[in-house]
């Protein structure tokens, strides 16, 4: 299934399964004093979106503090599993993975999920996704005696019905890291001191586990770089233009990031540029090298495992992308991130890290793509990505390549 059509079915037959659910729950609640015990076994579901899951990372490694590595699950969609190996923060085997090619496949994904969650007596389950109704469904089916996620209260988002025994008010004022980390956090309150959480937010910024690749996955990614022809020493800056993005509204238009790409070659004579992408943009992102016109760029885009991209930032200088996951990617390493943001806001989901750099247009109707809308916007003509032009882009990796040569003189 799309998106859209995952959207559709959340939107429709989610609330209705949202309303059933939440009349089952008052009944059982009338009868059976609710008596959640200890914490011991803790489950994220976070089915979508790999980059979020990094902006999750300082909540999982709170649960991992406080139960244990080994008593901490999490459940995904099967195509976003790959973060979660590398994040490394929850056992391999205590990974649920659920397809959803169909709707039917992804029913009878779940239901095995839910069987395996009941079989290891889980008794804790956190909802990371923002106010979509299939992840309440889903804790709500799980049987656990701790359920923590968002609840609208008096808000007009989208209805979830009444699934949670631990409701925390969604704020939209609050860094995606952060939401994420007051869910843990709101295991240790009263679920009756409505609304959750009544505890300061104002914390030290949260930060990413750092990912040290080891030499054999760095040669590897080196003898890539070396087929394609990559040859000498010098500054590397990767561009990810997302020619295939399923949200277009983020893109940056292709002909900026190939006058970047020439600006950049122009400028600076020891530069490589290296284009990447996933393999469904590989055709789009060749193109892109033959428009820039010259020797000094390389596409890897479609020859590379998530991982292997991950190690190539760590011998990159700079990565230009848009707003997804590459950016919150490359906060786990040392390279310069330079994230260009336009329907979404940096407020909320800028990546984490000490080098990132985030350029965004802050247009009026910015953002329109939100969890209350469900991510879907009217905009049909993007002037908030547009409105980044290639200079300020250019002025921004150029003033992140004179860092870089001074942290590589500093260390010798």
């Amino acid at each position: 299934m799309n998106k859209d059509t995952i959207k559709r079915i959340d939107a429709v037959l989610g609330t209705v399964v949202c309303f059933l659910l939440t009349l089952h729950r008052r009944l059982v609640d009338s009868f059976a004093p609710h008596d959640p015990g200890p914490v011991r076994k803790i489950l994220f579901l976070k089915l979508i979106e790999q980059g979020a899951t990094v902006l999750a990372a300082p909540a999982i490694q709170a649960a991992v503090a406080r139960v244990g590595r080994e008593n901490v699950y999490f459940c995904v969609f099967r195509e976003n599993r790959p973060i979660l190996d590398i994040l490394d923060l929850v056992p391999a085997d205590n990974v649920i993975e659920v397809r959803h090619d169909t709707f039917s496949q992804f029913i009878r994904d779940a239901f095995s999920a839910l069987r395996l969650i009941r079989r290891h007596r889980i008794d804790t389950v956190v909802d990371m996704e923002f106010l979509a109704r299939a992840p309440a469904i889903l804790a709500y089916l799980t049987g656990a005696a701790r359920r923590v996620g968002l609840h609208r209260f008096t808000a007009e988002g989208p209805y979830r019905g009444d699934l949670m025994t631990h409701r925390v008010q969604h704020n939209p004022y609050l860094h995606t890291s952060m939401a994420y980390q007051l869910l843990v956090d709101a295991l240790d309150e009263d679920p009756t001191d409505l609304p959750l959480l009544k505890v300061p937010a104002a914390r030290a910024e949260l930060e990413p586990p750092p990912y040290t690749p080891s030499a054999a996955e760095t040669a590897r990614v080196l003898h890539i770089l070396e087929d394609g022809g990559l040859r000498g020493a010098g500054p590397l800056v990767i561009l990810n233009p997302n020619t295939g993005d399923l949200l277009p509204l983020r893109t940056w238009p292709i002909e900026r990031f190939v006058a970047l790409g020439q600006r950049i070659l122009a400028e600076h004579d020891d530069v490589t540029l290296i284009l990447t992408g996933a393999p469904s943009e590989r055709a789009g992102v060749e193109d892109i090298c033959r428009r820039i016109g010259t020797d000094r760029v390389l596409s890897v885009a479609g020859k590379t495992t998530l991982r292997e991209v991950i190690v190539l930032y760590t011998l990159a200088d700079v990565l230009v992308t848009n707003d997804s996951g590459p950016g919150h990617f490359a906060s786990m390493t040392g390279i310069h991130d330079i994230v260009l943001f336009g329907p979404e806001t940096p407020v909320l989901f800028g990546p984490l890290g000490e080098n990132r750099h985030v350029l965004w247009a802050q247009l009026a109707c910015s953002p329109c793509v939100n969890p209350y809308n469900h991510r879907f916007s009217p905009c049909t003509n993007n002037k908030c990505m547009q409105a980044i032009s290639t200079e300020e882009v250019y002025r921004t990796v150029a003033s992140c390549l004179a860092a870089r040569r001074v942290e590589n003189e500093k260390a010798g």
